[in-house]
């Protein structure tokens, strides 16, 4: 008895790997055949390691070539499995949106979204179109810092699709989950949850054209993290730290996340928060409370970028809760730092962006120039 190989293909033409559309031979599943007087060897190669997937296509091939080849033949079925790697994809950019700054810090309470609404204002006061996202979605803090906290943010025709409206304060454009909870109402949510509210404001708002983009991070390198280098294509990130050791050593790996070969986000550097206090009385003095200049050596330990000190004055935590950032105040101490601050931050972004291809998509497995800038 000899069986031939084109009546075996067209047996397996008609059926199917379970979840696939194409037959068995368009697909590649039939990697091989071979037959030895009444034997019939085929070898498969399949795409899920499940069990009774595997099982049913070897089902599946006997019963083929019973059918319609012999019934008596001796079927042997070989299934080898490769599953690709399952790969998700850091979204889309956003159209109009030139420069995505990811601002982050290892530690809370270090002053990431002081320094964020700071940051955001002094580039504003140079004449860049700004928009600010607060991603910290258990602890939003920029409506109060903008004093905009009973503000909604409305919705606008965007090219036939509904769209959210940023709110607009001090020359820059802001979202917020805290625009739709109750001041004294706790987000509880999971991960996923969080993931979806964070899409909506960053994908189904009405942005516009902008220079930067700031994204206040929460703190630590966790779920929402992923989510936000995962839906944006970020430009840069800086990392806010106090002098003392216990931030450094979580600002150090907040520079490692972004640094990991399938994350890739370059740093643009780090801030050095709370750096010194000088008391009014006594303005030519510097009291390092909680360390000196640790982030400043965490930098250079690095090889990243240090951007500047911010030192802790009172003013500056009283600004920010009345809404009025520090760094709308003009020639003082700590507006002129601030001041030093952005301009160094636009400066890593015009070296970056001439240094470096704009960033890619970053691809998570399961498996284990600057136009904006340059005016």
């Amino acid at each position: 008895m000899k069986f031939n190989r084109k009546d075996i293909l067209k047996a397996l033409e008609t059926i199917s790997v379970s979840g696939e559309g194409k037959n068995m031979v368009e697909s590649g599943a039939v990697q091989n055949i071979m037959t030895f007087g009444d034997e019939v060897v085929v070898d498969l190669l399949l795409t899920t390691p499940a069990l009774h997937i595997k099982k049913r296509a070897e089902v599946d091939v006997m019963k083929a070539i019973h059918e319609h080849v012999h019934q008596k033949a001796k079927v042997k079925v070989n299934i080898k499995v490769q599953a690709p790697e399952k790969t998700e994809i850091k979204g889309k950019a956003i159209p109009g949106i030139k420069n995505i700054i990811a601002v982050a810090s290892g530690k809370g309470g270090v002053g990431k979204s002081t320094v964020t609404a700071n940051l955001a204002v002094n580039l504003a006061k140079m004449g860049f179109k700004v928009g600010l996202l607060d991603s910290d979605i258990y602890g939003p803090s920029m409506p109060m810092m903008f004093d905009v906290q009973t503000e909604k943010p409305l919705s606008v025709n965007v090219d036939g699709k509904s769209k959210m409206k940023p709110i607009e304060n001090h020359g820059v454009k802001l979202l917020s989950i805290g625009f739709f909870t109750k001041p004294n109402q706790a987000v509880i949510w999971r991960g996923p949850m969080a993931a979806k509210a964070l899409n909506q404001m960053i994908f189904d708002a009405a942005w516009g054209e902008l220079d930067f983009l700031l994204v206040d991070l929460p703190p630590g390198t966790g779920d929402i993290h992923l989510s936000i280098m995962q839906s944006l294509p970020i430009t840069g990130a800086v990392v806010v730290s106090t002098p003392q050791n216990v931030a450094l050593a979580d600002a150090r790996k907040g520079v490692a996340m972004f640094q990991q070969e399938s994350i890739d986000v370059p740093v643009l550097g780090i801030i050095e928060n709370m750096a010194y206090f000088t008391p009014e009385e006594l303005p030519d003095n510097k009291y390092y409370i909680f360390g000196k200049e640790g982030a400043k050596m965490l930098a250079e330990d690095l090889n990243v970028p240090f951007l500047g000190q911010i030192p802790l004055v009172q003013s500056i935590r009283e600004a920010g809760d009345i809404g009025h950032p520090a760094a709308l105040q003009d020639n003082t101490p700590f507006s002129r730092a601030f001041e030093v601050l952005t301009q160094n931050v636009v400066q890593e972004t015009v070296k970056r962006n001439n240094s470096l291809p704009p960033t890619e998509v970053i691809k998570i497995t399961t498996m284990a120039g600057c136009s904006a800038v340059n005016k």
